[in-house]
């Protein structure tokens, strides 16, 4: 018998936007395979408007006015003035997409819109870093209490398996280290730098061809690697730590002489997170380190990223995702939604 399934999505940037064309893609094939309805009920904006029918959107209809008017049609039948909070509190959804920009100091409106969802024995799913690296914990109790599934994979590697590789292959081993390269923005720098380019031609570049934010500090000073280093070490170590916790230097005062003096070492400079235990205590750290040209990160490039988890049984096992396009983002949050659509309860 097929079973209608509802989701309500906050944001609908990129990730978004690609999500929906995936999801209209494989409509047909999550059908017959898990005899499964979905239909999108609410898209929550922050400045584009919302949309609500709980009859199922035309998905096809809001990607065509996002893309054409930069907007929704508010003379569509299903435009809303609900803001996000409002349609986390009272649509009648199955399970919510967190997708809505990162607020990396505080995790915030997307630990409440999740905590929201859970509270109303709903399903949550996260592409937002802020709520892993702020408050894993309290929502992962949040969802057992309330018998309610909360999926996460999308936060540190895109679609490339690293939750579900540890949780569902790896049974019984404890992790013990961590250490990649997980973030795309200081990946190009560094080696357009090493190419000899002017730092300052670098960036123009960069934002030009979409690898570098408008405001790139979050990146530079190695935020944005310090929130995928909390979200690992929460998930993987149950550490309950934040981004601030982390001993952080970004790629902001390394210089065109020293990467040269890196590459007359046979070296090249990336930016590394890891964490650790040390006395006891699980650390996190992220610096730019000196990288032998043999080691296999030194291979990562662009927007590629790798993680080596090392756990007891096992010892290291690396992953890697090359040439990361928000495709991967969108198939990590579609993983998601077919894990709730298996395990529902």
């Amino acid at each position: 018998m097929t079973r209608e399934f509802k989701i309500a999505m906050l944001g609908f940037g990129s990730a978004g936007k690609a999500f929906a064309k995936l999801l209209m893609d494989k409509h047909e094939e999550i059908l017959e395979k898990y005899k499964n309805d979905i239909k999108v009920v609410a898209i929550s904006t922050n400045s584009k408007g919302s949309i609500i029918n709980e009859e199922g959107i035309d998905l096809e209809s809001a990607l065509f006015d996002i893309e054409n008017l930069n907007k929704f049609n508010e003379k569509r039948k299903c435009y809303s003035k609900l803001n996000s909070m409002e349609i986390a509190k009272t649509v009648n959804y199955d399970v919510i997409m967190e997708l809505t920009p990162l607020q990396i100091f505080t995790g915030q409106p997307a630990i409440d819109h999740i905590k929201i969802a859970l509270n109303r024995k709903k399903h949550a799913i996260t592409a937002n870093k802020g709520p892993i690296a702020w408050a894993y914990e309290e929502l992962r109790e949040l969802a057992k209490k309330q018998n309610s599934l909360f999926y996460y994979e999308t936060t540190v590697m895109d679609g490339t398996p690293v939750f579900n590789l540890v949780e569902e292959t790896l049974d019984l081993c404890k992790v013990t280290q961590v250490n990649g390269i997980l973030n795309s923005t200081t990946n190009f720098i560094l080696e357009e730098i090493a190419e000899g380019k002017a730092y300052d031609d670098v960036m123009v570049e960069g934002k030009k061809r979409g690898f570098i934010e408008a405001d790139p500090a979050m990146d530079i000073e190695g935020w944005d690697a310090a929130a995928k280093t909390a979200v690992l070490l929460n998930v993987l170590m149950d550490a309950n730590i934040n981004p601030s916790d982390i001993d952080r230097r970004g790629i902001e005062d390394i210089t065109k002489e020293q990467i040269e003096d890196a590459e007359k070492r046979g070296n090249i400079i990336k930016l590394i997170c890891h964490g650790s235990i040390k006395n006891g205590e699980i650390i996190g750290k992220v610096e730019p380190k000196e990288i032998s040209k043999d080691h296999i990160y030194s291979n990562i490039k662009g927007t590629s990223s790798v993680l080596t988890i090392t756990t007891d049984l096992m010892r290291d096992i690396t992953v890697i995702e090359h040439e990361s396009e928000i495709e991967q983002t969108a198939y990590g949050v579609f993983s998601d939604l077919l894990r709730v659509i298996k395990n529902r309860i």
